[in-house]
């Protein structure tokens, strides 16, 4: 291939050029159509595999991927986003997080920050702001930084406390109950039989099908009262969302904690007291039915993505897939 260059007469300027090269940019060793072919093989391949195809490095495989993710993704637009969800997921061992922040509406990932406090949200708030965005429903757990996070930058947008976490909050409610109980409780047999059931206590009393298990759930309950309580409180907590307006909604969670406090099982007092404290946010669901479910549906995308990949060793690398979960289905193409 000839290219032509440019230099200049002057003895004394140093200007030498060469003619653009219109199918690849810059320094890089590959052109275009390359890239796009290898772009298209991931779809259906991992990077290694890919790279062994075209005897090119595993490095050079993963650079032209992630310059067509940031091609494709990055800035983010935020344009048409009115109601987010937020949550956190582990990225691996040692209490090590990321936050992400999920368009409910299309399910698409819109800002993953490293962190799971009040701060890692910054940067979001400045988008929203800067794109002239108005949130109008925001869905989280009942983590504090969270909570912190909505009302001082989206102060106007309705909170919601997803039903999915209250309940998650309550079974581990019931779990340390069934823990106490067994400390406290003096003849092995029975507490045997309480240590055997954790499983049945924490599951939906209407999945409890099988008559041998549902026998071991009912003597276990009949041995001791607080246990008792403790879980058929939880399985009344459920009536919270199966009303037929807010009003009734309400007047059930009023009488759940009524009866919560009147049980005298520290445990569920202190719950009793959460979902008091929460109340706006949890009777908020009747308002607009939205939910952390497409939130916790993306974490189980991650978590496929993650052990797919075995681990991810470039951290803008796994953002970048992060950001294109929603594009396609969860492939091979990360190893």
């Amino acid at each position: 291939m000839k290219v032509q260059r440019y230099k200049c007469k002057d003895e004394d300027c140093d200007y030498d050029q060469q003619e653009p090269i219109t199918f690849t940019t810059g320094s890089q060793t590959y052109t275009h159509r390359f890239a796009t072919y290898v772009v298209c093989l991931l779809k259906s391949m991992t990077i290694r595999a890919v790279s062994d195809l075209l005897m090119v490095g595993w490095d050079t495989i993963k650079d032209i991927h992630m310059r067509f993710l940031e091609r494709r993704y990055l800035p983010i637009s935020l344009k048409g986003v009115k109601n987010i969800g937020i949550d956190e997921f582990a990225v691996k061992k040692g209490h090590v997080y990321k936050t992400i922040v999920v368009d409910l509406d299309t399910g698409r990932i819109i800002y993953v920050a490293n962190g799971k406090d009040a701060a890692c949200l910054d940067k979001f708030w400045k988008m929203v702001k800067r794109q002239h965005v108005t949130i109008e429903h925001v869905a989280t757990d009942l983590s504090g930084a969270f909570i912190k996070a909505v009302s001082e930058n989206c102060p106007d947008a309705q909170h919601i406390f997803d039903h999915f976490h209250v309940q998650k909050l309550m079974n581990e409610k019931v779990d340390d109950t069934r823990r106490t109980v067994c400390r406290t409780e003096k003849d092995v047999n029975k507490r045997k039989v309480i240590m055997g059931v954790r499983l049945l206590l924490l599951k939906n009393g209407k999945d409890v099908m099988d008559k041998y298990y549902k026998t071991r759930l009912d003597n276990a309950l009949a041995m001791n009262e607080p246990l008792s309580k403790a879980y058929y409180l939880k399985e009344g907590l459920r009536e919270i969302w199966m009303q037929i307006s807010k009003k009734a909604a309400e007047a059930v969670l009023e009488d759940w904690c009524r009866q919560a406090r009147e049980s005298k099982v520290p445990q569920m007092i202190q719950m009793a007291n959460t979902v008091r404290g929460f109340r706006t946010g949890i009777l908020a669901w009747y308002d607009c039915h939205i939910s952390t479910a497409k939130v916790e549906g993306t974490n189980n995308k991650i978590k496929v993505l993650k052990r797919t990949a075995y681990g991810f060793r470039d951290d803008k690398y796994f953002d970048l897939r992060l950001y294109a979960l929603h594009d396609c289905r969860i492939t091979r193409n990360v190893g």
